[in-house]
């Protein structure tokens, strides 16, 4: 040991040392800080030390130094450093959110790390932080569309009190239907994934036809109804419903939230619900698909089989996709609506009136 180096390990010190050692869920620099202080403790040589916790000379004395200042609650903590660089000015960073915030120079619609950068006179990392640490992404833009409906509130709360409170002795579906599913072939085969590189696909495929995928989604069972036609017109969309209409229980209405696609209020759908009492339409607000459960079906189905699916014909597509539903089918998931309706309308009103004030 080190001249000037005398280690009191009292009882309680030493609980605390096995405990940490003992510990799982801790931290490995504590863990091999305590063994060099138990071992000093045993009375073992710095060489010995060195060798039971693979640490060199310089940091064994200097963990030994400071058990002996600060004892168990030393080995705990590190020590903070200085920084290399002063910090930023607040007018550099200020400097920097009132451009990313503002318009971008010349004929860019938005800023990069490196324009930033070069404005700001900083380094890029620099600039990086800044934009983490007030939560600004320039390269990054969300869609929206704010519905212009006048009944948006009337209709909102009459789907999401279908979610939410579905009538008796009744079945609430989500009805849509998704058009121009392509066939897609690529022109070579890819790779499969391995350490150190994602699976591959060729960028260019061939087209083999399209299909329309009809579908309604229960949502109090989380089951699909499903009819693969070749296209969506006001007729197929017919044939849909009497698919539907014989997979209910003739015992229980039906309730079908559907979105204001024109085939949807065609006038022979019109008639065809006047012969059919037991079906109730609920139009969804104009631009406000989201409000349909189906929708959501419809993307998981695009991400975990479309997206990356070869398909050769038009049958290997819709016979993928019917066995994908029938999966979905076999272990199917309530459909839980859980965003109330007046936070809905609070952001809506919100986005409208920010909206008006900037333009």
């Amino acid at each position: 040991m080190r001249a000037g180096i005398v280690v009191n390990v009292t009882r309680s010190d030493r609980r605390r040392l096995e405990a940490i050692v003992a510990d799982r869920s801790a931290s490995q620099k504590h863990v091999w800080r305590a063994q060099i202080i138990l071992a000093t403790a045993d009375g073992c040589g710095t060489a010995e030390i060195m060798r039971r916790s693979g640490k060199a000379k310089p940091v064994v004395w200097n963990w030994q130094a400071r058990f002996m200042v600060e004892g168990v609650d030393g080995l705990l903590r590190d020590k903070t450093r200085k920084p290399g660089k002063p910090p930023l000015p607040a007018s550099t960073v200020a400097k920097i959110i009132d451009l990313v915030t503002g318009p971008p120079p010349g004929e860019t619609t938005h800023w990069t790390g490196r324009m930033l950068a070069r404005a700001a006179g900083v380094s890029l990392r620099s600039v990086q932080r800044i934009l983490e640490a007030h939560q600004l992404a320039p390269h990054r833009i969300r869609t929206f569309k704010l519905s212009n409906d006048p009944k948006f509130a009337e209709k909102l709360k009459d789907v999401v009190g279908l979610y939410v409170d579905p009538p008796a002795h009744a079945v609430v579906l989500s009805v849509d239907e998704k058009s121009q599913i392509q066939a897609l072939d690529r022109t070579q085969p890819g790779l499969p994934m391995k350490k150190g590189r994602a699976g591959t696909m060729t960028h260019d495929y061939k087209r083999n036809g399209t299909t329309t995928l009809f579908a309604a989604l229960n949502v109090l069972d989380g089951t699909v109804i499903s009819r693969n036609m070749t296209r969506h017109r006001h007729q197929e969309f017919i044939r849909f419903l009497n698919d539907v209409d014989v997979k209910v229980p003739k015992r229980k209405a039906i309730h079908a939230i559907v979105d204001n696609y024109a085939t949807h209020k065609h006038p022979e759908v019109r008639k065809w619900l006047t012969k059919h009492r037991r079906w109730t339409f609920h139009f969804t607000p104009t631009s406000a698909s989201w409000l349909n459960a189906v929708e959501g079906f419809f993307a998981k189905l695009t991400n975990r089989r479309l997206k990356r699916g070869v398909f050769r014909s038009v049958d290997e597509l819709e016979d993928a996709i019917n066995c994908f539903i029938a999966e979905t089918n076999a272990d199917p998931k309530p459909f839980v609506w859980t965003a109330r309706p007046s936070r809905i309308l609070a952001a809506v009103k919100r986005g409208k009136e920010k909206l008006e004030s900037i333009h």
